[in-house]
C-alpha cells in the first residue's frame, strides 16, 4: 500500500511538465508533441487499420468527488480568485484528449456564489465543468447517490454549467422532455448513446412534481431506454451504472446479476447494450466480459480527498482508480454490432498531497511504491479473468 510520500508528488511534477499543455478543448495534442498516429491514439499496434476502416476509441473514468480539500486546491491553483480544476486533471489529459470519445462520472452537483461544500452534502464549484472540458471529456454521467444533495436547484446548476462548458450529460434532467431525450454523441463516424442510472439518492426523495429528475436503476427501464437509443440511430449503446457495495473490491451479487441480465438482452440477434461502466464503490473493481460484452464493475474515484472506509480508517484505495479504453470497430455486416477489438485499462492515483491525478504507468520511474500501487490495481482489475478475453494494461 502506498504512503503519501513525495515520490508521488515528484512523479506528478514530471507528468504535468510533459502534459499540462494538453488542456485545450478539441482533442488536440500538446504543442510540444507531434500529432499522434492512429495506432498511438488508440494505444494498440495495428489499430491504424481499424481506425482507417472507421473504428473509434472510447475512454471512461471514475467518480469526480471533490471534497473540501480538493476545492481548496483548485482555489489555490486559480491564484485565490475562483477555482481552476485543469491542473488537477492535467496528468491524465494526454489519455483523455486523444480518445475519440471521453466520458467521466460527475458524482456531485454544483453550488453557486461561493456556497461550496464536500462531504456529506456535496456542492462543487461549477468550474469543475470547465476543467473537465479542458481535459478533453465530451460527456459525463450525472446520476449518483449525491445527485439530489441540493435538490432540483443543484441538478439545474450542474447541467447548466456542463452545457456552458460544452460537456454533454446523461442521468439527470431539468425538464421532462430532457429526461426523455437520449444523449447521443459522435465518435468518428459512429453515433454513441450514453445512458446513466443510480441505485439510490441516499434516501432523498425526488423533487416534487419531478419524478424524472434522476434516473434510478431498473432493469426494464434500462433496456427500454437502450431500445429507444437504437431507434434514435445509435450505433453503440453505453450504460453508466452507479452501483455496488462501497469499499468492496469484488462486485456484489446485485452487480453480477444485473450485468448478466443486461448483457443477455438482444433484439434481432444484436445485443441491446455494448458497454457497461460502473462507479460508486470508491475502490477499483474488476473488468469482465459478460455474454460477450465488456462490463467495468467499478472505476474507483478519479478525484477525491482523503477517504475513510467503513471501519473509520483512512483508506488509500479510495484514491485509486482506472480509465477504461475500448476500441470499437464497425460491424462486419449490416445490422451486426460494433465490436470491441481492443480493451485496455490505465491505472491512476489521486495524490492528495499535491491535489493531482497521476497516470501510474507514466510515474513508474519514480519508485517501487508507485509500482506497488499500479500492480495492486492491476490484480484487482484482472481478478475475474479478463486477461483471457484480451484486457491489457495501457499507458
Amino acid at each position: 500500500m502506498i504512503t503519501r510520500s513525495r515520490q508521488v508528488a515528484l512523479a506528478l511534477t514530471a507528468l504535468l511538465t510533459a502534459g499540462a499543455a494538453c488542456q485545450a478543448r478539441g482533442h488536440e495534442p500538446p504543442p510540444d508533441r507531434p500529432a499522434p498516429s492512429p495506432s498511438a491514439a488508440s494505444g494498440a499496434s495495428g489499430a491504424a487499420a481499424d481506425r482507417s476502416a472507421g473504428a473509434f476509441t472510447l475512454v471512461a473514468s471514475g467518480d469526480v468527488l471533490p471534497h473540501d480539500s480538493v476545492i481548496e486546491r483548485a482555489r489555490f491553483d486559480a491564484g485565490g480568485s475562483g477555482y481552476d480544476f485543469r491542473p488537477v486533471l492535467a496528468g491524465v489529459a494526454p489519455v483523455v484528449s486523444r480518445a475519440d470519445l471521453a466520458l467521466c462520472h460527475m458524482e456531485t452537483v454544483y453550488g453557486a456564489d461561493g456556497d461550496y461544500s464536500g462531504y456529506p452534502l456535496f456542492k462543487s464549484p461549477p468550474e469543475v465543468a470547465a476543467g473537465l472540458a479542458a481535459t478533453g471529456y465530451d460527456g459525463c454521467s450525472t446520476a449518483s447517490n449525491h445527485t439530489l444533495d441540493d435538490g432540483a436547484d443543484g441538478v439545474r446548476r450542474t447541467l447548466d454549467a456542463l452545457d456552458r462548458a460544452g460537456v454533454r450529460h446523461a442521468g439527470s434532467a431539468r425538464t421532462e422532455q430532457e429526461a426523455r431525450t437520449v444523449t447521443v454523441l459522435r465518435a468518428g463516424h459512429a453515433r454513441v448513446a450514453h445512458l446513466a442510472y443510480t441505485y439510490d439518492t441516499n434516501g432523498r426523495p425526488l423533487p416534487a412534481g419531478q419524478p424524472w429528475a434522476v434516473n434510478l436503476i431498473d432493469e426494464e427501464r434500462v433496456l427500454a431506454d437502450a431500445a429507444t437509443a437504437r431507434q434514435a440511430g445509435a450505433d453503440v449503446v453505453v450504460v453508466s451504472l452507479h452501483w455496488g457495495t462501497e469499499w468492496q473490491e469484488a462486485p456484489d451479487e446485485r452487480q453480477r446479476s444485473l450485468a448478466r441480465s443486461l448483457t443477455a438482452a438482444r433484439t434481432a440477434g444484436r445485443p441491446d447494450i455494448d458497454l457497461i461502466i460502473g462507479t460508486h464503490a470508491h475502490v477499483p473493481q474488476a473488468y469482465e466480459k459478460v455474454n460477450g460484452t465488456w462490463v467495468v464493475y467499478g472505476m474507483g474515484d478519479q478525484i477525491a480527498g482523503e477517504m475513510t472506509n467503513d471501519a473509520g480508517a483512512p483508506d488509500p484505495r479510495g484514491n485509486q482508480s482506472t480509465i477504461g479504453r475500448f476500441t470499437f470497430a464497425p460491424p462486419a455486416r449490416p445490422g451486426a454490432r460494433w465490436e470491441v477489438t481492443r480493451a485496455e485499462f490505465v491505472p491512476q492515483l489521486f495524490d492528495i498531497d499535491a491535489g493531482r491525478v497521476v497516470n501510474l504507468n507514466r510515474a513508474l520511474a519514480q519508485g517501487a511504491e508507485v509500482r506497488a500501487v499500479r500492480d495492486r490495481i492491476r490484480d484487482v482489475v484482472l481478478g475475474r479473468g479478463a486477461a483471457k478475453d484480451g484486457l491489457v494494461m495501457g499507458e
